[in-house]
């Protein structure tokens, strides 16, 4: 007889998912191979995720929910395994920016979480050495899904020119990074702006922050050090982060010449190269 793991659906967003995957797939009389020959995937994954061994990702759990009719009730609960898998440490931010009617954020290194590419956040989270990192790639583009809403937040980013040429993930992940970037030039809810190494000097050299706005509740700082971040909505945090990033925008490009430099980066420095037989025959 085989050893069928017990599960406590109480334990975990994951845990109970895995639960009631088991306990859907039971109640339509599905061996996990045949639940894998319908949806396309193979038996030994269905049995991992009910078992919670795999992350269950968003495309799994949709056909999930059309093969058994289950009216959307794995798409909703994978919202909230993929934002389990996040550090414990960044989970009460992410609630709160999911929350938020306005985000404003400068990004000294990298370019911002909200924004990334797939490849370019599996680069930026591997150099992390995390032991589950495609959770946390699954995880990071989860967050982005705020964004999509019929009504998304006000967002404002303001990205240092080094994040345009930190080749994260290699040539063709930066090409595609820096063309994402440029996707959202005429988007109605989100602005792009470079602040240049010619600005020399700024008001925050010290590093990365965002402000988050809320319609009924407290302005809040974020940061981060190099193991945790840290929120706070001291008036007098958001009052001078408030004053500091006034500053950042009035030294960025505006809107129209960020994108201008952001399209010259993405030519010159990623653009289109010769193979290497084709350099050899040159």
């Amino acid at each position: 007889m085989a050893n069928i793991q017990t599960l406590d659906p109480n334990a975990s967003p994951l845990d109970y998912y895995g639960w009631e995957l088991r306990r859907q797939r039971e109640a339509n009389n599905l061996k996990q191979g045949q639940l894998g020959d319908i949806i396309f995937c193979t038996g030994s994954l269905i049995g991992q995720i009910e078992t919670t061994k795999k992350i269950p990702t968003r495309d799994f759990s949709e056909r999930v929910d059309a093969a058994l009719g289950t009216d959307g009730v794995f798409s909703r609960l994978v919202g909230l395994v993929l934002r389990s898998q996040l550090p414990t440490w960044f989970q009460p931010y992410a609630d709160m920016e999911a929350k938020a009617a306005y985000i404003s954020t400068y990004q000294a290194q990298l370019v911002y979480g909200l924004l990334q590419t797939e490849e370019y956040a599996r680069a930026v989270l591997a150099a992390g050495m995390p032991d589950d990192l495609e959770s946390q790639v699954a995880a990071r583009i989860e967050r982005q899904r705020i964004l999509e809403r019929g009504r998304p937040p006000l967002a404002w980013v303001v990205l240092d020119e080094a994040a345009l040429y930190r080749p994260m993930g290699g040539h063709e992940v930066m090409r595609r990074q820096l063309l994402r970037l440029l996707e959202f030039a005429g988007h109605r809810w989100m602005r792009i702006q470079v602040l240049p190494f010619a600005a020399g000097e700024h008001t925050s050299l010290a590093g990365s922050f965002n402000l988050l706005r809320f319609d009924d509740d407290p302005d809040i700082v974020y940061t981060e050090d190099v193991i945790s971040g840290h929120m706070t909505a001291s008036p007098e945090a958001v009052r001078e982060a408030s004053l500091r990033y006034a500053h950042l925008q009035a030294a960025a490009l505006s809107v129209k010449d960020s994108a201008a430099l952001i399209t010259r980066v993405m030519e010159e420095r990623y653009g289109d190269r010769p193979r290497p037989e084709e350099r050899a025959m040159a």
